[in-house]
């Protein structure tokens, strides 16, 4: 009953919509939730870590190898540009122009210094949320898809919801600290698994580094803050994240005879993100 009311409710949309939502419907459900306990394929013992907070999942399964206060709730900082990465993708076209105002370019502190005037492409930017993650960006796409902060954060939580993150509030796109902002390892770990889902995002998010032409002809090298990429031969991507409040967090994916895991480690000094990450990935992978 209720998925005959849903289709019908779709058809009465305009061609174009029909395909969007229904694009929005099947690559929704892949990654729902995660399974609940600790799947066999993980028998040795897990790496001691420092980070506060941590998971590792099986991408194709779902299944959780180890947790470590993953339903603690935390500020996650940048790693929730993932979330605002699948809400841009979720929007519409990535060929769509985005003009910058001078709202956008009002955050600190990692930015490209964006000017009001400027025209690029939902892709363009999105490339560099990926890589770069730049807060000025985030803020262009969040105004750009919703109109303004406030509803885009809103059009957020709805995903979050719809993706099963049951644990987070997220105020900005961006990841910047402010009062009732929060998220779980757990929860992060949701939505880096249907992140990875998005051929767009998970081609992105190997780049290690590429040169961005701004609208004016100059050219910025632009370098990809996980720096597991490179290093570890198994990573191919995902994201990282810095606030006083948050500690050192990363999202880490590898891949590794045809399996793929994600480690989200959350609350890490400088000293151990990095070790902790790549631990984690490569005890996952089984190496």
């Amino acid at each position: 009953m209720i998925l005959s009311a849903q289709w019908g409710i779709i058809l009465g949309m305009t061609s174009r919509r029909f395909l969007f939502s229904l694009k929005s419907l099947i690559l929704g459900s892949l990654a729902l939730t995660i399974l609940s306990g600790t799947s066999a394929e993980a028998r040795s013992t897990p790496p001691t870590i420092g980070a506060k907070r941590a998971i590792v999942i099986d991408y194709r399964s779902g299944k959780i190898l180890f947790a470590k206060n993953a339903h603690q709730k935390c500020a996650v900082a940048s790693t929730q540009k993932l979330l605002t990465a699948l809400c841009v993708l979720d929007a519409g076209s990535l060929r769509d122009s985005v003009t910058i105002q001078q709202s956008d370019t009002y955050c600190e502190p990692t930015k490209l210094y964006l000017k009001p005037g400027q025209r690029y492409t939902r892709k363009d930017l999105l490339q560099v949320l990926i890589v770069k993650s730049a807060n000025d960006v985030a803020r262009a796409l969040a105004r750009d898809v919703s109109g303004s902060q406030t509803a885009f954060s809103k059009y957020m939580n709805r995903k979050a919801k719809q993706l099963g993150m049951h644990n987070s509030n997220f105020i900005n796109p961006n990841g910047l600290t402010v009062k009732g902002q929060y998220s779980t390892a757990y929860d992060v770990a949701i939505m880096s698994r249907n992140a990875y889902s998005r051929p767009e995002i998970r081609e992105m998010m190997k780049i290690q580094s590429y040169h961005f032409r701004y609208s004016n002809g100059s050219k910025k090298l632009l370098k990809n803050t996980n720096r597991l990429l490179g290093k570890n031969p198994y990573c191919n991507g995902m994201k990282t994240g810095t606030t006083r409040a948050s500690g050192r967090c990363l999202v880490s994916s590898g891949t590794h005879n045809g399996r793929t895991v994600i480690a989200v480690v959350l609350g890490a000094t400088s000293s151990t993100i990095w070790t902790d990450s790549e631990r984690l990935l490569n005890w996952g992978l089984g190496l």
